[in-house]
């Protein structure tokens, strides 16, 4: 009788001793312990930080010290890179803070943890001479990628000009489609993205005819929540690696140019030009884009892109996440 009751209490201390190990892990892993076997990065023509960090290896050779494998998938538009965000196919994504945003209000977890960089990255451009202001879009045909910076830098701009997408013809093309079907004359106007902006500038005679740096946001660099609760150590590792491709350009804008121009498949005067108007000055996530994205967020909502019941302020507050670059820059 003495046995078994010793046999009963030993195999209860060992049950317990197991449910305490895995308690343990269980906080381990909630804590941002649990194994890392592969992170998955975007990278993206309109993102030259991404192009130089991809081409030149350092993610791998970071994150092989530790077993990691790395992953890279192209996003062509920021509605790609969000699209893959929230399908949980990348882990991280450059988007436009606009675009983001956007998603950002329909309850998708993703933090902006990174600014990689402050483009004049959109504009208004067409090939017909009789367009010479946002105006004399009324009636007109124009392209733009929905959800991208160029669609809603579009809207902004109509907005200026006392119009809305109603009084255009709006035609949703992905930006590679929207800059050909400018080529052919099947829309008369495009808003265009770098580099296939400064494309149509220099080698197909398109015009700008409207710009204003103040419409574009930034890129963000956009985790997803739980990879950035799981594994905070990755995320820091990952925006060092970004400030290292950002501290790069500057130091190498000649030879960043030829990078971007080889990996985007573009020639090497395009580049150049996209690299002019990109700044790089930028990259704590701050007070600053709050405020750009509260502006457009206001002008979304008016044109219905963005529920009228959603509360800006509240998704964008959740959305900008300076800590793990601040910790960074220490």
């Amino acid at each position: 009788m003495f046995s078994l009751k010793k046999n009963i209490a030993i195999v209860l201390t060992l049950i317990l001793a197991l449910t305490l190990i895995l308690q343990g892990c269980s906080s381990s892993n909630a804590s941002g312990n649990e194994e890392l076997k592969t992170i998955r990065l975007d990278y993206a023509y309109y993102s030259p930080a991404s192009l130089i960090l991809k081409y030149n290896g350092w993610a791998e050779e970071e994150f092989e010290k530790e077993g990691v494998k790395v992953e890279w998938t192209l996003s062509q538009g920021s509605n790609k890179a969000l699209e893959f965000l929230t399908s949980n196919s990348i882990d991280f994504g450059s988007a436009a803070g606009a675009a983001t945003l956007i998603t950002k209000t329909k309850d998708v977890p993703i933090k902006n943890i990174y600014i990689t960089s402050t483009p004049e990255w959109t504009a208004l451009l067409t090939k017909d001479a009789s367009i010479q202001s946002v105006e004399d879009l009324k009636g007109k045909k124009v392209a733009a990628t929905y959800g991208t910076d160029p669609y809603i830098f579009l809207l902004r701009a109509l907005n200026e000009a006392g119009l809305s997408e109603k009084d255009i013809q709006f035609v949703n093309l992905q930006h590679q489609d929207g800059y050909q079907a400018l080529l052919k004359g099947d829309v008369d106007a495009w808003a265009g993205l770098d580099p296939i902006m400064a494309t149509a500038e220099l080698k197909s005679g398109a015009k700008i005819f409207y710009r204003n740096i103040d419409f574009n946001t930034y890129n963000f660099l956009n985790v997803r929540k739980e990879f950035a609760e799981k594994h905070p150590e990755a995320v820091e590792k990952v925006i060092q690696l970004y400030e290292k491709a950002r501290a790069w350009i500057l130091e190498h804008p000649d030879e960043a140019a030829e990078i971007i121009a080889k990996e985007a498949q573009i020639d090497l005067d395009i580049a150049k030009k996209q690299l002019e108007r990109t700044k790089f000055d930028t990259y704590i996530p701050s007070d600053e884009q709050k405020e750009a994205l509260h502006a457009a967020g206001d002008i979304l909502q008016k044109a219905g892109v963005i529920d009228q019941k959603a509360d800006l302020t509240k998704h964008i507050d959740e959305l900008i996440d300076p800590s793990f670059a601040k910790k960074v820059s220490k």
